[in-house]
């Protein structure tokens, strides 16, 4: 059964949701707060009962925020290093709808491609990824990974049907 393992900029916990477990959220996730005193790790659940808006650290009072990267702030070190660990340590990269300018993500299929895997990418429209990609699928995601799961069951001889969802 092969890991996969997800690499996003997107903050709405959605590859979660689906059921993926290997999650790395480059931008930070929208259910977590933070506090401007440098506490971490909340939850709305840790603030509910609150009438403050915004809501008050339970920590130390300070102002809470979504954990997540604003306009000019860094990408979590932690997030970032992880990323690149994992873009150089697969056995391939599948790359899904991204132009692909926003750095340093998009430097991600660089560390997979020169660390010898096949990059993937599935977009409706070429993109900046396009030219390092060792495969190009053209479509909407929700068209063309159905068909590549279907793919990976059969050479993966996963009766089940789903090896990346397991």
């Amino acid at each position: 059964m092969p890991r996969v393992g997800v690499i996003t900029q997107n903050i709405d916990d959605l590859h979660r949701a689906a059921g993926s477990s290997d999650v790395v959220e480059l931008h930070g996730n929208w259910r977590h707060y933070k506090c401007l005193g440098g506490h971490t790790g909340f939850t709305r659940a840790d603030f509910a009962d609150q009438t403050d808006l915004p809501p008050r650290c339970p920590r130390c009072g300070a102002l809470l925020r979504p954990d997540v990267v604003w306009f000019g702030e860094m990408l979590p070190a932690e997030a970032l290093e992880r990323a690149f660990a994992e873009s150089s340590a697969g056995d391939a990269m599948l790359v899904v709808g991204t132009s692909g300018p926003v750095q340093p993500a998009a430097s991600l299929p660089l560390h997979a491609h020169r660390a010898g895997s096949p990059v993937i990418e599935v977009n409706p429209h070429r993109s900046d990824i396009t030219p390092l990609a060792d495969v190009f699928l053209q479509g909407p995601a929700g068209q063309v990974l159905p068909r590549v799961v279907d793919e990976l069951a059969v050479i993966t001889g996963d009766e089940r049907g789903n090896p990346l969802l397991q």
